[in-house]
């Protein structure tokens, strides 16, 4: 394996002084060794767009070519920003992309992974081809040193974006890891906060659970108490739970719940614009100040009051809560409010181990929710 902190001396040596990105799971030991050792001079980003934008500003500033890292899943996110600005046919922006394969494809077999993954592993490199993204795969036999040398090499002299593949198991752990140790307080932990909510809430209220822990706890939930048929898990699309939930809800006359975490949120915020306008929507955000699913690393909008932020974008009810007392009176004030109503509850980051996954397909899934709406399946 490629040990981390041999990267990190690499990029030094290379004259790297700028990394943004949004954190992935493949390489989450790395994203940390970022945090920790450029400090001011990384940056995690809203998405992964925003940091390709990031990137061609500073660029344009230094002359120095910039870091960006992400996972394949956010892809989808750089492609306007690579193609209509870093582009060799526009402006030319050489930079070096450090991308996490889920669903990686190896000797023409993909390995087992996560639904959500399979058709991003399966077009990723086609992606890159598209858009004349040079790439070199790494594993944990590449020599890094000479890989990332080359690559640095062609970005300067084609002016263009450049990537390397990152495979699973590629890295070693860091030689001195720097452990993320939540802080001791009074808060609830974001299942507790969730069971809680969950319990209090209409079982015929239809729910729109986000990408990640948050979604495998409420499927839990869901199967001991019989439950899943009035769940839509957004197993992936981060950041476009709200605007799911807004759909359905704009089509029921019955409240909708979306539950929301602060990472996903902040990803696309700008959809708070068209939620907040309809009535019978609840947009619940569990905020841990962490991307929970991929390591715990810290958000970037770390401290943001969210709760003030929905009131802003519109929401005629938005309250930020604390404790189990608090969320409970809060749930009782939004069952009765008749517009659209924002719940933010502060809690612990962290989940259990031993957390299941979902073991139906997904298409299983759909059709159950589509029978709790009352449409018909296909």
């Amino acid at each position: 394996m490629i040990k981390i902190d041999e990267i990190t001396k690499v990029l030094r040596n290379n004259n790297i002084e700028f990394i943004s990105g949004v954190p992935d799971s493949i390489f989450k030991d790395l994203c940390l060794e970022f945090e920790n050792n450029f400090k001011s001079k990384h940056i995690v980003a809203a998405n992964e767009g925003s940091s390709i934008g990031l990137a061609i500003g500073y660029h344009l500033a230094s002359n120095k070519i910039p870091i960006v890292y992400l996972q394949n899943s956010g892809l989808g996110n750089i492609i306007n920003p690579i193609t209509s600005l870093a582009s060799s046919r526009v402006y030319k922006i050489p930079m070096i992309l450090i991308i996490g394969w889920r669903g990686e494809i190896i000797r023409k077999k993909q390995l087992t992974d996560e639904p959500q993954h399979k058709d991003q592993g399966m077009i990723t490199q086609k992606m890159l081809e598209t858009m004349n993204v040079k790439y070199k795969i790494l594993d944990k036999k590449s020599n890094f040193k000479k890989i990332f040398s080359n690559l640095k090499t062609d970005a300067i002299k084609s002016s263009r974006p450049v990537a390397l593949l990152v495979r699973k198991n590629t890295f070693d752990k860091p030689s001195s890891k720097k452990k993320i140790i939540p802080k001791k307080n009074n808060l609830f932990s974001r299942e507790e906060a969730l069971l809680t909510l969950i319990k209090r809430v209409p079982k015929k209220i239809p729910k729109i659970s986000t990408t990640g822990m948050l979604s495998r706890e409420l499927n839990e939930f869901n199967l001991k108490n019989k439950l899943e048929k009035n769940t839509f898990m957004c197993v992936g699309g981060m950041g476009h739970a709200i605007s799911i939930a807004t759909g359905v809800a704009f089509k029921k006359k019955s409240k909708v719940l979306c539950l929301d975490g602060d990472g996903a949120i902040t990803m696309h915020l700008g959809a708070l614009s068209t939620s907040s306008k309809i009535n019978n929507i609840i947009h619940v955000v569990f905020n841990n100040d962490s991307h929970d699913s991929v390591g715990g690393q810290r958000t970037a909008s770390s401290g943001t009051d969210y709760y003030k932020v929905a009131k802003l974008m519109g929401y005629k009810y938005s309250k930020r809560v604390k404790n189990k007392k608090g969320l409970n009176s809060a749930i009782i004030e939004i069952l009765k409010n008749k517009h659209s109503s924002f719940l933010e509850i502060i809690c612990t980051k962290g989940s259990r181990s031993n957390l299941s996954r979902p073991k139906k397909s997904m298409i299983d899934y759909k059709k159950m929710f589509k029978n709790f709406l009352k449409y018909e399946t296909r």
